[in-house]
């Protein structure tokens, strides 16, 4: 199995992707808006991706984070909140907030497990903090460590009841960018003490099966190379530091941020520790060539994911309990009103 995540390039499976998949055999794949154009023909893609490869599970993904990062929108499928209404609640009420995001991602795993998708991209753990690009924003959990530890970690709870496996995001930490590492690497200058705040969301879900890198240099840890290209940080802060121990992805190695030929940053970024490399743009001379740098999967990363996709299942259809689910969200969150 080739330690890589690919993308495709539309809603069904071109004769050469499928040619190619099967050969490359890699360890999953990543789905965004130009693969899902409604329930029946996403289910039959993600059908059609399983019946390639033998196994019994299969990581397929997407990032559904809900707000303006989600591939699976209204009408055709359930409306999720950007995650800045669940930190709005929890300022006056988090135990309610706790609940409504663990319900909010217990039918977001519903729905997505009868879709076929195993590996949500959601939650990050980053902080939103003052004067920051807002690449992150909305999207965060808050700026209060703890407080991003517990909401992140309802939502992780919820993911798994509805069958879905999530990842924390980015290690070790986004909310200092002043760019956005989709079209540009920035430096973090902060010292190892004041990055302390950034490492403890990520400390106290140590324990999630899948998490994600991301492209920024902290100079307090590596001044030269970006999170995802320094085994620096990945042995010392994400392993060591932090302390974890699952799978451990790529950001999407396509950013701006990351420079040299595709194939060059996946060579780049397995060598510094990353077990699976993401890309996500379905370029096949990109992903022939990521699999001609990149070695056999290791028996280190296999037992990984192993490990993260063993709680997933595929749903045959979304369960009524969805409905329920997201009506008792709406009513925690009308608290706010």
């Amino acid at each position: 199995m080739t330690p890589a995540i690919f993308g495709l390039s539309g809603p069904v499976l071109t004769e050469d992707e499928r040619a190619f998949f099967r050969e490359c055999d890699p360890a999953g794949y990543i789905l965004f808006g130009r693969n899902c154009l409604d329930p029946e023909q996403l289910r039959a893609l993600t059908d059609d991706l399983r019946s390639i490869h033998g196994r019994e599970r299969l990581l397929v993904s997407m990032d559904q984070e809900g707000g303006r990062v989600a591939r699976l929108r209204p009408p055709l499928w359930a409306g999720y909140p950007a995650s800045e209404v669940f930190e709005k609640l929890y300022r006056i009420a988090p135990a309610s907030a706790i609940e409504a995001a663990r319900a909010n991602a217990f039918a977001m795993g519903l729905e997505l497990s009868a879709m076929g998708i195993t590996v949500d991209y959601h939650p990050p753990l980053d902080l939103r903090l003052p004067g920051a690009h807002d690449v992150i924003g909305d999207r965060a959990l808050g700026s209060d460590p703890m407080q991003v530890a517990a909401l992140g970690r309802a939502v992780l709870e919820g993911l798994a009841a509805g069958g879905v496996t999530g990842c924390i995001k980015h290690m070790p930490g986004h909310g200092r960018t002043d760019v956005d590492t989709h079209k540009a690497l920035p430096t973090v200058t902060a010292s190892a003490a004041e990055l302390e705040d950034d490492l403890t969301p990520f400390r106290a879900l140590n324990q999630a099966l899948v998490g994600m890198t991301g492209h920024l240099v902290f100079t307090a840890w590596d001044a030269e190379n970006p999170a995802t290209l320094s085994h620096t940080v990945i042995r010392d802060v994400i392993r060591g530091e932090i302390g974890f121990d699952g799978l451990l992805l790529t950001d999407d190695i396509d950013m701006e941020a990351l420079g040299g030929t595709i194939p060059e940053r996946a060579a780049r970024s397995h060598a510094a520790g990353c077990d699976i490399i993401l890309n996500c743009w379905a370029k096949m001379d990109d992903m022939q060539g990521i699999c001609a740098v990149l070695p056999a999967m290791s028996d280190v990363t296999a037992a990984r994911l192993d490990r993260a996709l063993a709680v997933t299942r595929v749903a045959d259809a979304i369960a009524p309990q969805a409905a329920e689910l997201l009506a008792k969200r709406d009513a925690l969150l009308a608290l706010t009103a």
